[in-house]
Order: C-alpha cells, then sequence, then structure tokens
C-alpha cells in the first residue's frame, strides 16, 4: 500500500506530487483512503462498477449500503443529477464546501449502482478540506467516498487508523493529519416537499433550520428498518471490540453497573468526559472531551472508541449526552456502537 504525506494546508492545484500520483491511482479505478475535515474517505471512481466493487470488498460493507459522492466544485452536479431544489440550493450556498452531504435525484446511467444501491436518488457533498479537493480536482472524476475503515468499526481520524484497519485491502492512503470535525457529515434528503435528516453530523438541526426553515428528522433512523436511504442508517456502525452499553442516569448509577461487572471478574471500560474523569473507579476510564463544548466529544469519539481496542477491556460504559446541537450526531454515533443498548439508571 502507497503512502503519501502531504500538508493539511496544500494549495487546491494539480501539481503537487503526492496529489498527482494519487489522481492517477483514482483514474486506474483503485481505491485511495484520503483526509476530509470529518473522517478519513476510501475514495473509489463513482461511475465505474469495478472501482465501487473494491470499496465493498475492502471494507466488507453491505450492498445495499449506498455511498456519498464527493465534489471539488458546484460547477459538477449539474452533469450529476437531475435537478437542484431551491432548499437544496439554499444549503449549498451556506454549508458547501462542508460536512453536509444533499440526497438528490440522480441523473440515469451516470453513477454506478452500486453507487446508489439502485435507488433513483445519490447523496453529494463538497468536502471542505485542501487535500480532498486537490485529489478530487486532479482525479477529473466525481469519487465514491465511504469513511476509510473496516465496515461497522469506529471510522477513521488519522492516516494510521485506516492502515490498521485496511493495510492489505487498499492501493493507497494520503496522509494529511487529523482530521476535525471527527464525525461524519449530516445527510439531508432534498427530494421531497420538505428537507430531512437522514443522518446527523458536523452541519447541526438547528443550523440547517437557520437557512431553509423547519427540517424533519427521519424516524428510520433509530428504528434502523427498510432499505436506507442513507448511509448510517441500518447497520450497526463504529463499534469498539467490546460491547458499549449506553447508560440512561447518574454518575452514581453508571458506577453501580462498574461494580457489578467488576464482581463478576470483567475488566470494565468506562467512557466519560474531562469534567467526570475523577468520578469513576474502573479498569480503564477515557474521557472523550469537554461535556461543556461537545464539539470536542465529537472530534475525539472514534479515536476513543479505537483506543478501547488496545486495553483489552471486556465491557465498556458510557455517558449520554443532550440530542441537541452536534449532541444529535454523537448520540446517533454512540447508539450505533452498542447497538442501540441502554441501561436505565
Amino acid at each position: 500500500m502507497k503512502h503519501w504525506i502531504v500538508e493539511s494546508d496544500v494549495d487546491n492545484n494539480k501539481s503537487y506530487p503526492q496529489i498527482v500520483d494519487a489522481a492517477k491511482v483514482l483514474q486506474q479505478n483503485e481505491v485511495v483512503a484520503f483526509p476530509t475535515e470529518t473522517v478519513y474517505g476510501l475514495g473509489a471512481n463513482a461511475k465505474s462498477d469495478c472501482a465501487v466493487e473494491k470499496i465493498f470488498e475492502a471494507k466488507g460493507r453491505p450492498s445495499d449500503n449506498p455511498l456519498i459522492v464527493h465534489i471539488s466544485n458546484r460547477d459538477q452536479l449539474e452533469g450529476l443529477v437531475a435537478e437542484v431544489p431551491e432548499d437544496a440550493a439554499s444549503l449549498i450556498d451556506a454549508f458547501w464546501p462542508g460536512p453536509l452531504t444533499i440526497i438528490f435525484k440522480n441523473k440515469k446511467n451516470v453513477f454506478s449502482e452500486k453507487v446508489t444501491a439502485g435507488l433513483p436518488t445519490v447523496g453529494i457533498r463538497m468536502p471542505d478540506h485542501p487535500v480532498a479537493l486537490a485529489i478530487i480536482e486532479a482525479s477529473g472524476l466525481p469519487i465514491a467516498a465511504p469513511s476509510a475503515n473496516r465496515s461497522g468499526k469506529p471510522s477513521p481520524t488519522t492516516a494510521q487508523h485506516v492502515i490498521d484497519d485496511l493495510e492489505d485491502r487498499i492501493a493507497g492512503v494520503v496522509d494529511g493529519g487529523e482530521t476535525g470535525v471527527g464525525v461524519e457529515s449530516t445527510v439531508v434528503d432534498c427530494t421531497g416537499p420538505s428537507p430531512i435528516i437522514l443522518r446527523p453530523g458536523g452541519v447541526t438541526k438547528e443550523q440547517l433550520e437557520e437557512v431553509v426553515g423547519k427540517v424533519e428528522v427521519d424516524p428510520s433512523l433509530k428504528e434502523g428498518k427498510g432499505a436506507p436511504k442513507s448511509p448510517g442508517m441500518k447497520y450497526t456502525h463504529y463499534a469498539p471490540d467490546a460491547p458499549v452499553y449506553l447508560v440512561d442516569g447518574t454518575r452514581a448509577d453508571l458506577q453501580k453497573l462498574v461494580d457489578i461487572k467488576k464482581e463478576e471478574g470483567l475488566r470494565v471500560g468506562v467512557l466519560t468526559t474531562e469534567e467526570f474523569v475523577n468520578d469513576f473507579q474502573a479498569d480503564v476510564i477515557l474521557s472523550v472531551g469537554r461535556r461543556e463544548d461537545l464539539s470536542t466529544v465529537a472530534q475525539n469519539l472514534y479515536d476513543t472508541l479505537r483506543t478501547f481496542n488496545r486495553s483489552n477491556v471486556d465491557i465498556i460504559f458510557s455517558e449520554m449526552f443532550p440530542e441537541e446541537g452536534v449532541g444529535l450526531a454523537i448520540m446517533n454515533r454512540l447508539q450505533k456502537a452498542a447497538g442501540y443498548r441502554v441501561m436505565k439508571g
């Protein structure tokens, strides 16, 4: 596997040698991991069946789980989607480039059906990362790119995470340092009468509503039923090796659960925040960020879940967070990591 190291503030141009090399590999219908502002993506030519199939093979990803297509400039949309509704145009003006994926009605015979999972729609975003934009621009292709991890595992926020998961499975990784947002993009369906959030992420519901008014949240987001219209809707994701349980209660309630499992001879981990890291007694206690600033929790969440894998814990108990702002995305990822297992205090 090739490992290209690129400064994260590289200008968006085609002449940077590592960018050129990575783009050529993508043009050859191979898969390449690269940083975005959210997590590392695993990119391939979105128009090629054989290229996209390599994403699914590398990740072990279910074939009915659609992929998000990444572009480097808004002008590319015209050749990829059937129309750009008014709400979608407003959201693009406000949040592109950035951590927002918009669902459009796709043009026929443009994308591999493996990208859309046979749906008449496609999710597209423009990442806010100079390395990602430079690679996409240099390739001249729309790039399908889910997170660059084994399916179901925590998403990668560093190139080393990618190497740990996919070293023998992909052509290369462009190392642009640690990502910023830490959780994936928000996915909003703009094909109906009003926008609907299919996956919460880096752009909050409140921010969306400032631009387009009332925005709904798809109820199947938590139910996980039916064919997924967006990545992250159906399958268990983001899970470390040890089972995770969310604790709906006080810190004292969480400690009681820890004590019970320790008495059973288990090695117990606790996922908490900086403010409360000294309030627990367990085998491994990890702070995921500051409760008073949930953006730090979003940024550190996946790395913290991966750190538990190196601690050999048997079970993990996690605090819960308010489902407001980026907390909605944090709880979505934690619920997926826990398989919706919640212990009442």
